[in-house]
């Protein structure tokens, strides 16, 4: 009888122990702990069939992942998601919206660079942290001198380079001229996102010595491209480096054929030109040998030259999308791309934000994201992270940041550019098959 009730005494007291422990300030904080983040897209217009739905769908996998994992360092994970609507004044809206009314933490996403241009200038402003996993223009960061604004993505800038040194590698052995014989137009949306990538294009152009017979920009929203088709069967080029959305990219490629427009390469930059499901509902077989540059597709890499652990990363992401986008022909390089950007912030930025620093503030978070060093093969896209510090030109820049070149051949995308990555020779020029293909 008197060890029976001594157990249920014993029992009762620990009940009360754990209840008083429970009720300590110390306790309150370690269960009250949250990080709040703000993550903005595109939902709805334009830009969401563009590529933002999915880079959105990328960021909701890691961050729903970390979720069900109980957070981060103590930290419980919450996330408000709000819509930019394709508009850059939307996209400061709910920026400011999210930091002021919902006091998140941090903004994270950001698709488009229209928006990503003004947003960060005001998120910097009111002194909190933004962590781009998308927008790649230089101007985002170029002489801007933010504090906590951080991109672990390649720039505008970059991605032109990439495509023009393809170019003029594979110029004489694939093409049968010398740089200097060969024609190149350069056409882009002429939002900052088209106007940094050009930028790169007309430099590494000039540096292999092409002949530019064209550069010209075009309104995203143009109803109407037969002017610039026409324009470029007058200019004759070899090759056409396009940098677009969705929309104004189809638009172009239909008017292109139907006024037979005709050329021996497309190179494409992201964006529109990385969502292959969407170019082959609109244009079918057409987008048939196309080149896209983008950071490489994570079920692209190869896993075994990545770090440990983030094979099966790659998995996870890649069963989660399935589920969510069911047949899809070829997985998206977006998802995988905000995917991983966003896996680099909950591993490497937040355990070192409250580790070393004390916390998730924007100082915190900033003095954590300098830290991170990152060689090449530390993330899933294949490249390494080393943001450039206070000071430097691009500061806030990924410096290990690179993108790769695909080709789509049936319904299947290869790496074919820089060599170190490549799976396949490219096709080039377009052969017969292609109703763009150069008579």
């Amino acid at each position: 009888m008197f060890l029976p009730r001594l157990s249920r005494v014993v029992g009762a007291l620990i009940v009360t122990a754990l209840v008083l422990s429970a009720s300590l300030p110390g306790a309150i904080d370690a269960q009250g702990k949250k990080l709040k983040i703000g993550v903005v897209f595109d939902y709805t217009g334009p830009l969401a069939g563009g590529g933002s739905e999915l880079q959105a769908l990328g960021a909701k996998i890691m961050i729903d992942h970390f979720i069900k994992k109980g957070g981060v360092e103590g930290y419980q994970i919450e996330a408000l998601y709000a819509d930019a609507q394709s508009k850059p004044e939307v996209a400061i809206n709910e920026a400011v919206r999210l930091i002021e009314q919902e006091k998140v933490d941090l903004l994270l996403g950001f698709y488009s660079s229209a928006q990503c241009v003004p947003a960060a200038a005001r998120i910097e402003q009111l002194k909190k942290f933004m962590w781009i996993t998308t927008c790649i223009s230089s101007a985002v960061l170029e002489n801007r001198h933010l504090k906590y604004v951080f991109r672990a993505q390649p720039s505008g800038r970059q991605f032109g380079l990439m495509s023009t040194d393809f170019l003029a590698r594979n110029a004489k052995t694939k093409l049968g001229k010398d740089p200097k014989d060969l024609r190149v137009a350069i056409i882009h949306e002429d939002g900052a996102y088209g106007v940094d990538v050009s930028k790169g294009n007309e430099e590494g152009a000039r540096k292999a010595g092409f002949n530019i017979v064209l550069k010209e920009g075009y309104a995203a929203t143009a109803p109407d491209l037969a002017s610039l088709v026409t324009k470029l069967k007058r200019a004759r080029p070899d090759v056409i480096f396009h940098t677009g959305y969705n929309p104004d990219i189809t638009l172009f490629l239909r008017q292109a054929r139907e006024l037979g427009l005709r050329f021996s390469a497309l190179i494409g930059h992201g964006a529109g030109y990385g969502v292959y499901d969407k170019l082959k509902e609109s244009l079918g077989k057409d987008v048939n040998y196309f080149f896209n540059v983008d950071p490489i597709s994570i079920w692209l890499t190869n896993e075994k030259a990545l770090k440990p652990g983030l094979a099966g990363m790659i998995k996870m992401v890649g069963d989660e999308y399935e589920k969510a986008r069911p047949g899809t022909t070829i997985r998206s390089a977006h998802v995988g791309m905000a995917a991983s950007n966003t896996y680099v912030f909950m591993t490497e930025v937040l355990p070192r934000a409250v580790k070393k620093y004390g916390g998730v503030d924007a100082d915190a978070l900033r003095k954590a994201a300098l830290d991170v060093d990152l060689p090449e093969g530390g993330t899933m896209l294949g490249f390494g992270v080393k943001f450039e510090g206070e000071g430097a030109p691009m500061a806030g820049q990924n410096d290990r940041a690179f993108p790769v070149i695909v080709q789509y051949v049936d319904d299947k995308a290869h790496v074919v550019w820089p060599k170190s990555q490549q799976q396949r020779e490219p096709v080039l020029p377009l052969p017969g098959t292609s109703p763009y293909a150069a008579q």
